[in-house]
């Protein structure tokens, strides 16, 4: 778990400004749900890895609970109980922190930070669209550069599994090996289930796929499932979902990849992860998950959602060299020349901010001439130095810091002399 000091955090808030503002644009809506759960609601489509990972523990009343590991399943229970009753569909936003103990290595820490959009109550493949491209704007918006999305759907490997007589807790730890990559150990224990085959044979094919052309990687695909009724029409509602993104004007590159499975076990349809060249891990992902509310009391509720790393998101502007876009503003650094005037300071500076403008006070004492090096070493656009001569005329000295020019200004008309003065420099 990491201190973000001042340079950082102003990154870590930009985007998760930016995660807002798309939240906004689309319609979201913010819910702010509990850090600590039920433990058994957290783990119960977590998926194996999670469940090790979770910081759980018994609270003094005995019941076992643990530091939500992501926001999903919590989301899914306020839908499932509060919200129950509220016209669909649902669109839902949160942002903040979630815990795993993974070994801390290059993005990936204990402590994380997501933000998180969830639409629910459509199984339409304009639904699975929105999500696509509500991403692609925060990438946009971010300006990250060559991105890609790597995108599958659970329904294919699902699909052949199930025919296959492979019951669903059977599956998953088989697409826990899948989303490792780990594909020997996934076709070793499918073997030790005595699947057919033809059934290796395909996934061995499907492993092998990689597309960044949507019709031409969906026929093979296709072609290597025929013989699975749900393969195929999990392949085909993939391509609905993703000419549907292109037909509506979004650009961005894929890959399509039939074997791709992610950790969570929610998932029922269209899954996707974001990735940039600089980085190994995923900045995001999501996808569609139809069963989850109605485990937890609800009616049955199809939903599809996706979570950003705010954090790897910072890690990746950081390795593209990209600067937050942050809109400059006025900040003065008001400073008293000797100690019967800090009141007057003080008064002065409170006036400043109630039009709105970013103020700091001298507080250590200094002289003048230290006073202002530190006013520009902390990057103050101008400086009011409170004189005893000036204050007789009802004055102070008003300095812009960047071109090193000082002027004697009415106290009154002082704020709107910045916003000027700001404006013209």
């Amino acid at each position: 778990m990491r201190d973000f000091l001042p340079e950082q955090a102003k990154v870590m808030r930009y985007v998760e400004d930016l995660a807002r503002k798309i939240a906004k644009l689309y319609g979201y809506k913010e819910i702010i749900t509990p850090v600590v759960e039920s433990y058994e609601l957290l783990a119960v489509k977590s998926g194996e890895e999670i469940r090790e990972r979770m910081y759980a523990f018994k609270d003094l009343a005995g019941r076992k609970v643990a530091l939500r590991p992501e926001f999903t399943a919590s989301i899914a229970r306020v839908v499932a109980t509060t919200l129950r009753n509220e016209p669909k569909p649902l669109r839902l936003f949160c942002v903040g922190s979630l815990y795993r103990y993974d070994e801390p290595q290059l993005g990936r820490y204990r402590e994380f930070w997501q933000s998180n959009f969830e639409l629910i109550g459509s199984n339409k493949p304009e639904a699975d669209v929105e999500i696509l491209t509500l991403t692609n704007d925060l990438m946009q918006m971010v300006g990250l550069r060559n991105y890609w999305f790597k995108i599958g759907h659970m329904g294919i490997l699902r699909g052949i599994l199930a025919k296959e007589g492979v019951k669903e807790e059977k599956q998953n730890p088989i697409m826990q090996r899948l989303d490792k990559k780990l594909w020997n150990e996934a076709l070793k224990m499918l073997e030790e289930l005595k699947v057919s085959e033809k059934c290796l044979e395909v996934l061995k094919k499907l492993i092998k796929i990689k597309g960044k052309e949507t019709p031409k990687t969906i026929n093979e695909i296709k072609k290597n499932v025929k013989d699975y009724e749900e393969a195929i029409a999990a392949a085909e509602n993939l391509e609905e979902i993703l000419n549907l993104t292109f037909e509506s004007g979004a650009k961005f590159e894929v890959s399509i990849e039939p074997a791709f499975a992610r950790g969570l076990e929610y998932y029922t349809g269209m899954i996707f992860e974001i990735f940039v060249p600089e980085l190994e891990i995923a900045l995001g992902g999501g996808g569609r998950y139809d069963k989850l509310i109605e485990l937890f009391g609800g009616e049955p509720t199809p939903a599809v959602g996706v979570a950003h790393g705010i954090d790897r998101i910072t890690l990746a502007m950081e390795k593209q060299e990209i600067k937050p876009k942050i809109t400059k503003e006025p900040f003065v650094f008001v400073i008293p020349i000797d100690d019967s005037l800090k009141a007057k300071a003080l008064e002065i500076a409170s006036q400043i901010r109630l039009k709105g403008i970013n103020v700091e006070v001298e507080v250590m004492g200094r002289k003048l001439t230290k006073a202002l090096q530190d006013a520009d070493r902390k990057g103050a656009t101008h400086a009011v130095i409170v004189a005893p001569k000036e204050l007789e005329e009802g004055k102070v000295v008003f300095r812009n810091m960047q071109l090193r020019i000082q002027k004697a200004v009415e106290i009154e008309k002082l704020p709107n002399e910045i916003q000027k003065d700001f404006g013209d420099t």
